[in-house]
Protein backbone atom coordinates (compact mmCIF):
# COMPACT_ATOMS: atom_id res chain seq x y z
CA UNK A 1 0.00 0.00 0.00
CA UNK A 2 1.42 3.40 -0.98
CA UNK A 3 1.89 6.07 1.64
CA UNK A 4 0.12 9.37 1.03
CA UNK A 5 0.83 12.73 2.58
CA UNK A 6 -2.18 14.93 3.26
CA UNK A 7 -2.18 18.69 3.53
CA UNK A 8 -4.85 21.35 3.29
CA UNK A 9 -4.34 21.90 -0.43
CA UNK A 10 -4.88 18.18 -1.22
CA UNK A 11 -8.12 17.84 0.79
CA UNK A 12 -11.20 18.63 -1.33
CA UNK A 13 -14.53 18.31 0.52
CA UNK A 14 -17.40 16.67 -1.35
CA UNK A 15 -21.02 17.79 -1.66
CA UNK A 16 -21.99 20.30 1.07
CA UNK A 17 -18.97 19.61 3.30
CA UNK A 18 -16.78 22.32 4.84
CA UNK A 19 -13.14 21.86 5.99
CA UNK A 20 -12.46 24.15 8.98
CA UNK A 21 -9.16 24.96 10.74
CA UNK A 22 -9.92 24.91 14.46
CA UNK A 23 -9.00 28.02 16.49
CA UNK A 24 -6.80 27.55 19.56
CA UNK A 25 -8.64 26.80 22.79
CA UNK A 26 -8.48 29.10 25.80
CA UNK A 27 -5.39 28.60 27.99
CA UNK A 28 -6.83 30.34 31.07
CA UNK A 29 -10.17 31.41 32.47
CA UNK A 30 -11.46 34.99 32.69
CA UNK A 31 -10.26 35.03 36.31
CA UNK A 32 -6.70 34.12 35.27
CA UNK A 33 -6.66 30.43 36.28
CA UNK A 34 -4.53 28.28 33.95
CA UNK A 35 -6.44 25.32 32.53
CA UNK A 36 -4.85 21.85 32.21
CA UNK A 37 -5.34 20.03 28.89
CA UNK A 38 -7.98 17.75 30.40
CA UNK A 39 -10.17 20.70 31.46
CA UNK A 40 -10.12 22.56 28.14
CA UNK A 41 -13.29 22.51 26.08
CA UNK A 42 -13.29 21.76 22.39
CA UNK A 43 -13.36 25.08 20.50
CA UNK A 44 -16.39 25.83 18.34
CA UNK A 45 -14.83 28.57 16.21
CA UNK A 46 -12.59 28.17 13.19
CA UNK A 47 -11.59 29.45 9.77
CA UNK A 48 -12.87 27.77 6.60
CA UNK A 49 -9.95 26.19 4.71
CA UNK A 50 -11.93 24.52 1.89
CA UNK A 51 -15.54 24.04 0.77
CA UNK A 52 -17.26 21.49 -1.41
CA UNK A 53 -19.15 22.28 -4.61
CA UNK A 54 -22.57 22.21 -2.90
CA UNK A 55 -25.42 19.79 -2.37
CA UNK A 56 -27.30 18.35 -5.36
CA UNK A 57 -30.99 19.17 -5.60
CA UNK A 58 -33.60 16.64 -6.73
CA UNK A 59 -33.41 17.96 -10.31
CA UNK A 60 -29.60 17.42 -10.42
CA UNK A 61 -28.53 21.06 -10.12
CA UNK A 62 -26.14 22.16 -7.37
CA UNK A 63 -27.23 24.39 -4.50
CA UNK A 64 -24.61 27.12 -4.04
CA UNK A 65 -22.69 27.14 -0.74
CA UNK A 66 -23.30 30.10 1.58
CA UNK A 67 -19.87 29.69 3.17
CA UNK A 68 -16.62 30.52 1.39
CA UNK A 69 -12.91 29.96 2.08
CA UNK A 70 -11.58 32.43 4.64
CA UNK A 71 -14.85 32.87 6.58
CA UNK A 72 -14.64 32.58 10.39
CA UNK A 73 -17.46 30.34 11.53
CA UNK A 74 -19.17 29.10 14.69
CA UNK A 75 -20.14 25.42 14.48
CA UNK A 76 -21.99 22.85 16.60
CA UNK A 77 -20.03 21.48 19.54
CA UNK A 78 -20.08 17.77 18.71
CA UNK A 79 -20.44 18.02 14.92
CA UNK A 80 -18.09 16.80 12.25
CA UNK A 81 -15.00 14.64 12.08
CA UNK A 82 -11.79 15.76 13.77
CA UNK A 83 -8.69 15.58 11.54
CA UNK A 84 -5.09 16.37 12.47
CA UNK A 85 -2.68 17.37 9.68
CA UNK A 86 0.81 17.89 11.07
CA UNK A 87 0.41 20.05 14.18
CA UNK A 88 -2.80 21.75 12.97
CA UNK A 89 -6.28 20.57 13.92
CA UNK A 90 -9.19 20.62 11.47
CA UNK A 91 -12.80 19.50 11.47
CA UNK A 92 -14.79 18.30 8.45
CA UNK A 93 -18.41 19.46 8.78
CA UNK A 94 -21.62 19.45 6.83
CA UNK A 95 -22.79 22.97 5.91
CA UNK A 96 -25.88 22.47 8.12
CA UNK A 97 -23.60 22.11 11.20
CA UNK A 98 -22.26 25.65 10.74
CA UNK A 99 -24.33 27.91 12.99
CA UNK A 100 -23.02 31.37 12.02
CA UNK A 101 -20.42 33.34 10.10
CA UNK A 102 -18.43 35.58 12.45
CA UNK A 103 -17.41 39.00 11.09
Amino acid sequence: MAAMTLNVSTVKPLSDRVFVKVSASEEKTAGGILLPDTAKEKPQVGEVAAVGPGKRNDDGTRQEMEIKVGDRVLYSKYAGTDIKLGTEEYVLLSEKDVLAIIP
